[in-house]
């Protein structure tokens, strides 16, 4: 019988190496590589069998069905929207967050309503016990009538009780956790991660299953485990934020059915997560004074405009090398602009420091808020504040021009429904027909965006 060999996965980015090293050579990570053995009977029999369920034959492409696929809402809109419009049988969903962001919480929410209305749920919880799941539901006041509950660790087990009980909805709480008793490493290193979720994976493609997954993120916000999970997977979710805040921003990053960082907004409350139905509110909430360095930009996630709060400070750094502080912001991002500013603004703050921040929790992920972030720091450098109905958004490029962004006639529209009543825009996203109540101000470059807003402010 041939010796079964042993591969060493990276646990960041799942590259495979034939032999052990301290250094991943694809994401540069030190001491991330862990034995994986690829001959086990579970792998080869996932591999043999596949992830999507049922074999097929080969089939003209114009020949396959193109139906919609039958989703169905979890109770939940704004995990709704995140999920692309509800839920799809047979699809695995990977929700990810901080300690305490509440994803537990928020699935024994949807869990609890889907069985209350009738549907097959089963919640497996591995690191809790039956009594502190059950508290919790009492707690956030949830029907407890109809929803099953399964404590273990082993996946064979929780397999055959799937069997057993067809669910529609199938939790594992968490992937970290589970374990295969034909597998002799531990629970939680790369072997067991991936051959565990690879045969849940398969029950829930064979079945129709709608499967949510828990797993764990690293110190530095990242998933944790082997990454190759993220490539299983149909839907990868994070829940953003702490303990430190109230809200919790739920934020796709891989969705099959639906659009890529699409975003849900939720306030957690003694009864659980709640639906924030209008986030741009929140992230409104000002001071009722104007402020130098505070300016707000119109942001587009997923499928809607979100207007969110950034601030800058300025100030006299007594240090050798002035500090940049970027919190919600790319901190790359902040430096290339400040360059741009000295170069085609005239504005010299190699001896300030400065520091940025998007109130609320949020992070910016597009460069539509170049403008609005290189305008607040010009603000407080000029210790000049600028009119509270102002709204600002546009790319900067190096050259010093502003560029378009996309879906500018809605972020307008957003801006003009919360009361702004001036808006500092790319020369190229200048509507075609005037947006009752809104005064539009477009510029080409830095030069007209700064004239703009001192003719404002």
């Amino acid at each position: 019988m041939a010796k079964a060999k042993t591969a060493f996965v990276c646990s960041d980015c799942g590259a495979e190496y034939a032999k052990w090293q301290g250094q991943c050579g694809f994401c540069k990570a030190w001491n991330t590589l862990a034995p994986f053995n690829p001959g086990t009977a579970d792998g080869a029999a996932s591999r043999r069998q596949g992830y999507a369920g049922a074999r097929s034959e080969v089939t003209p492409l114009a020949e396959i069905d193109l139906a919609e696929l039958p989703r169905f809402s979890s109770g939940i809109a704004e995990l709704d929207r995140v999920l692309g419009g509800g839920l799809v049988p047979g699809s695995v969903v990977l929700i990810g967050g901080n300690p305490g962001a509440g994803k537990s919480t928020l699935l024994l929410q949807v869990m609890c309503l889907l069985a209350g209305k009738g549907r097959q749920a089963l919640y497996v919880t591995g690191e809790e016990s039956p009594q502190q799941v059950g508290m919790r539901a009492q707690r956030l006041q949830l029907p407890r009538d109809n929803l099953k509950l399964l404590a273990e660790t082993g996946v064979e087990p929780v397999l055959k009780a799937a069997a057993r009980a067809a669910p529609e909805l199938l939790v594992v709480d968490s992937i970290q956790v589970m374990h295969s008793a034909e597998l002799p490493s531990a629970p939680g290193s790369v072997t067991q991660v991936r051959e565990c979720a690879a045969q849940l994976i398969q029950h829930a493609k064979q079945s129709g299953t709608v499967l949510f997954l828990v797993g764990h993120v690293t110190k530095e916000g990242n998933l944790a485990g082997p990454k190759v999970l993220e490539h299983m997977i149909d839907c990868f979710v994070m829940l953003e934020g702490g303990t430190e805040s109230r809200y919790r921003i739920l934020r796709a990053h891989k969705n099959r059915f639906g659009a890529v960082n699409e975003l849900g907004v939720f306030a957690m409350t003694e009864t659980g997560l709640k639906e924030v139905r209008n986030p741009s509110a929140i992230f409104l909430a000002r001071a009722e004074e104007e402020a130098p360095g505070s300016l707000v930009v119109a942001l587009w996630e997923g499928t809607r405009p979100l207007l969110v709060e950034i601030q800058a400070l300025v100030d006299a750094s007594a240090l050798g090398n002035p500090r940049r502080v970027a919190v919600g912001l790319e901190h790359n991002r902040l430096a290339m602009l400040l360059a741009v500013l000295h170069r085609h603004g005239g504005l010299f703050m190699a001896d300030q420091d400065v520091f940025v921040n998007v109130v609320g929790g949020v992070k910016v992920t597009e460069t539509s808020a170049d403008l609005a972030l290189l305008l607040a720091i010009v603000s407080s450098f000029r210790d000049r504040p600028l009119p509270r109905d102002l709204l600002v958004f546009g790319e900067v490029g190096l050259a010093g021009e502003i560029r378009p962004v996309p879906g500018g006639q809605e972020r307008l529209r957003e801006a003009a429904k919360h009361g702004f009543r001036h808006a500092i825009i790319p020369a190229t996203n200048q509507p075609r027909k005037p947006i009752q109540g809104l005064t539009t101000h477009p510029a080409a470059n830095v030069t007209q965006a700064l004239e703009a807003a001192e003719s404002l402010g």
